[in-house]
């Protein structure tokens, strides 16, 4: 019934394609259709995207990058072989050891702040940087092993062989 009300209606199928058609074509005057707009507006990103590979597709670092990604590396190990120096200055030089780190119990401690936060956002920043370009993945969790498995001559039920502890249960029960 409901077909042939349709079909007096509309005509054929093809009719009500065509009615439809229609009224998509009208509608979208007042509303633009938002998944041709969200396909054209990946096309324009991935056109951009490609242009910007094919940019630098073949671009090579300089003397200037060279240089500074030399200096990046150099922080750490001079932290770590600075402190060493340290160890061995104190040992050629005690006196002149202790007068400079007397100089350097006289430095505010703001300063001493300063340095901590400069030195924890340099490496703060290096790990979230090498952070984001590996994927973590945890550790696998071992199966858990049976009580029988782990120590076959071990009784069951271990906190009741515990004289402390059965002394202890049998105070708390009233």
């Amino acid at each position: 019934m409901i077909r042939s009300l349709v079909g007096a209606i509309f005509g054929s199928a093809k009719g009500a394609q065509v009615i439809g058609d229609g009224v998509t074509k009208v509608a979208e005057v007042f509303r633009p259709n938002a998944t041709r707009a969200l396909e054209l507006s990946a096309d324009a990103y991935a056109a951009a995207h490609a242009s910007h590979l094919a940019e630098f597709q073949y671009g090579r670092a300089g003397w200037f990058d060279t240089l500074v990604n030399g200096l990046n590396r150099l922080p750490r190990p001079l932290l770590a072989l600075g402190t060493l120096a340290l160890f061995i200055y104190a040992m050629a030089d005690p006196a002149g050891f202790a007068r400079r780190m007397q100089a350097l119990a006289t430095v505010p401690e703001p300063l001493w702040w300063l340095l901590g936060a400069v030195v924890a956002f340099y490496f703060g920043a290096r790990e979230a940087h090498h952070a984001r370009l590996t994927k973590f993945t945890p550790p696998p969790v071992p199966a858990p092993v049976s009580a029988a498995v782990a120590a076959p001559n071990a009784p069951a039920n271990p906190a009741m062989d515990n004289p402390a502890l059965s002394d202890w249960r049998a105070a708390q029960d009233p």
